[in-house]
């Protein structure tokens, strides 16, 4: 747990500027759809240039606001000796980002001990990223003090989207007031709340509304088991005897580099009806059919085994990737997983956004 007493000296009333451009600011508080970007590969498991070239160019023409490049869904070992495709993929991504005309984020993850965290915010930067996404996974060994120091670095290096990762898939649990300190940093613009775990996803909301930088700190889903409730949760809190609401303004999702089209649309859908105050039925009800497409793409049946080739699995169905190939050739569909994925396309036609993509994939693949 994160001693008050300590960092309470470091972070007490230091709030600044966040070093990003005022629209992409304006564009991340409001809320936006973020696809976690796949890899693209060819039956012998190399890159493959064209396809990850298309996805990019598949998620702008989607109207996603932005994407995050380097993370679990682009395949941790791009960063192992003998691969190093760490930065041929960002740099792809952030070529074709550059040819769009509106506001796009990118995100690119961050991850490792501190060395090698802050080498890869310094090449995300070089490359003109946005903002570094930044993963504890795998640090089981460091302290909160010391995890809240290294997001403090990280954050001179480029803004933070923090990242509270489900522990099923590496992540750990942290206390209320890691989060609490995380959000008084001048440099977190953003936190992805990911745990899978309601309470947990409360203690990130609690502390940013406590903090006081509530209204600087975007809030993002990624829980991909509840990505609409999340949605239309307002949270609120009585805090020294005044009411702090906040909401989550967007998500940042693997679940959302599929059927990408669909999810701007369903963003579209939930702010009407914040405004509105109608058709929270309907979505509810929307967002269990999200949930059960969850589950086949993502395979908790199996431990979240199958969860990078089932939503590789879906791209190749669509046309967007040849094959749902991992670098890790042990990572592949579970038993089953592609008869599950097979019944959520029958039961959720509504869902998928196969005729759009179909309409440009040869123009997303052909483009130079």
């Amino acid at each position: 747990m994160v001693k008050r007493s300590i960092n309470l000296l470091i972070f007490r009333n230091v709030r600044g500027p966040i070093n990003l451009d005022q629209a992409k600011w304006t564009l991340l508080r409001e809320g936006t759809v973020i696809p976690a970007h796949p890899l693209a590969l060819t039956a012998d498991r190399k890159l493959d240039e064209e396809r990850q070239r298309a996805l990019t160019r598949y998620y702008m023409a989607s109207g996603a606001g932005g994407i995050a490049v380097g993370v679990h869904t682009t395949q941790f070992e791009i960063r192992e000796p003998g691969i190093n495709l760490l930065e041929p993929v960002l740099r792809m991504a952030a070529e074709e980002a550059e040819t769009i005309s509106r506001p796009f984020l990118k995100i690119a993850g961050v991850c490792g001990p501190i060395e090698q965290a802050l080498h890869e915010a310094e090449l995300a930067k070089s490359l003109g990223y946005d903002l570094a996404l930044v993963s504890n996974g795998g640090l089981i060994h460091q302290s909160e003090i010391e995890l809240i120091e290294r997001t403090r670095q990280i954050s001179e290096i480029l803004p933070v989207f923090g990242f509270y990762l489900q522990p099923s898939v590496g992540g750990r649990v942290f206390s209320y007031e890691f989060w609490r300190e995380m959000a008084e940093i001048p440099g977190v613009a953003a936190i992805k709340m990911a745990p899978f775990n309601r309470y947990q996803t409360l203690d990130v909301a609690r502390a940013v509304c406590h903090s006081s930088r509530c209204k600087d700190i975007a809030l993002y889903t990624g829980n991909d088991d509840s990505i609409v409730t999340d949605l239309l949760t307002l949270f609120r809190f009585n805090i020294d005897g005044q009411i702090v609401e906040k909401e989550v303004a967007g998500g940042l999702l693997g679940h959302w580099a599929v059927w990408t089209k669909q999810a701007v649309g369903l963003l579209e859908r939930v702010k009407i009806a914040r405004r509105t105050g109608d058709g929270f039925k309907d979505l509810f009800a929307l967002g269990t059919q999200i949930t059960d497409a969850n589950a086949a793409f993502f395979d908790p049946a199996h431990q979240f085994s199958g969860c990078i080739a089932g939503i590789n699995e879906v791209l190749k169905r669509q046309g967007l990737l040849k094959g749902n190939w991992c670098l890790n050739e042990s990572e592949q569909l579970s038993p089953g997983q592609s008869e599950e994925i097979s019944r959520v396309y029958i039961s959720y036609p509504h869902l998928n956004d196969d005729r759009f993509v179909h309409s440009q994939l040869n123009e997303w693949t052909t483009a130079k």
